[in-house]
């Protein structure tokens, strides 16, 4: 019974902690109100790794993270959406990254390009977008092993996640999702996505009873 509610207490401090950084635009509902489909674009990582390693093999590393939350975020929606009837869908992200090709836009510099423009581009209407550093390569597995010393001195915390979503047409940022990353968040980006989401899922703007009582406020 007492282990049954440590894990209650846990779940739910680590539900508050989400809240807590997580930001939602006052203007969500009227911004969003035609949104039909979304994509989802590579997320900008920046690698802090111990090794030393050459520029080249940084920016593939970087890119190769990116891409993995980019994919585990996919992975998610897909199966959220299979349990839960969102009002929006998602665009794959093979197309996503076929169109972006088209137009000679690439990891190197999506950067430069405004989430108006990428809308128009990608025939969306808003942009699920985010930033990665990182101490590790996140996709191919964190240390699982427990040490307190870790905690006391920071050797468990391998860096920080920022997901936003923005809205086509006026560009604006609608909802962000912020949170570091350690040995509890996750043993890879799949594992890290999933337990997220469903932390922040409460909060996710697009949940049916979500807006529901929004509008009951």
């Amino acid at each position: 019974m007492k282990r049954i509610l440590f894990l209650i207490t846990l779940i739910s401090s680590f539900a508050v902690v989400a809240q807590k950084n997580i930001y939602e635009s006052p203007s969500f509902d009227a911004l969003s109100a035609d949104h039909n489909i979304l994509a989802i674009i590579p997320f900008l990582t920046n690698l802090d790794l111990n090794e030393k390693i050459s520029k080249s093999e940084q920016k593939r590393l970087e890119e190769n993270e990116g891409y993995a939350v980019q994919n585990a975020l996919e992975t998610y929606f897909s199966k959220r959406s299979k349990k839960k009837n969102l009002p929006v869908t998602f665009q794959n992200i093979e197309n996503t990254a076929a169109i972006l090709a088209k137009e000679n836009i690439s990891y190197e510099n999506i950067d430069v390009y405004t989430t108006k423009e990428l809308s128009e581009i990608l025939g969306v209407d808003g942009i699920i977008s985010g930033t990665l550093d990182l101490n590790i390569l996140l996709s191919n597995g964190i240390p699982t092993e427990f040490s307190f010393t870790d905690y006391f001195s920071g050797g468990a915390n391998y860096g920080r996640i920022g997901i936003k979503i923005s809205d086509g047409d006026s560009g604006k940022l609608l909802w962000k999702y912020e949170k570091e990353i350690n040995k509890k968040t996750g043993k890879n980006t799949t594992d890290l996505i999933d337990r997220m989401m469903k932390l922040a899922i409460r909060k996710f703007p697009y949940e049916r009873e979500r807006k529901r009582d929004r509008n009951k406020n």
